[in-house]
């Protein structure tokens, strides 16, 4: 059992509770956490160069993730959607809703934010 870690703010600019990772159980390979995006609320645009990202939205209303070299595809999430982020591919996620919106995340970097690059250049692309 893995007790649930005192939250912390994400260099993406999101507040994550801590589960599985290599500061908490010494994990190898793996991340796992619950986020919550605020209403109205957004990351900044980043990339994990060399990690796949996944997301179950638990529940909210909708995120819309953009992803892509220019954020250029649009998709929308759900209550009961995973979210798939392949490694390399920049992204950012936006809550345009009056709802939190929860998901339990998972990565294949075990380290909480180590394989995060943001990419301010790509900010404004997605308001």
């Amino acid at each position: 059992m893995v007790a649930a870690g005192e939250s912390y703010r994400g260099k993406h600019g999101l507040a994550y509770t801590p589960g599985v990772s290599a500061e908490s159980v010494g994990s190898q390979h793996l991340w796992l956490e619950s986020v919550v995006i605020p209403p109205g609320s957004r990351t900044k645009a980043h990339v994990h160069e060399s990690h796949e990202s996944a997301f179950y939205l638990i529940a909210g209303e909708e995120v819309e993730l953009s992803t892509g070299e220019r954020l250029e595809h649009k998709s929308a999430a759900h209550p009961g959607d995973y979210l798939y982020i392949p490694a390399g591919v920049p992204h950012a996620a936006v809550n345009r809703t009056a709802t939190p919106a929860d998901a339990v995340g998972a990565r294949t970097d075990p380290s909480e934010q180590e394989s995060v690059v943001l990419r301010p250049e790509l900010d404004s692309r997605v308001p």
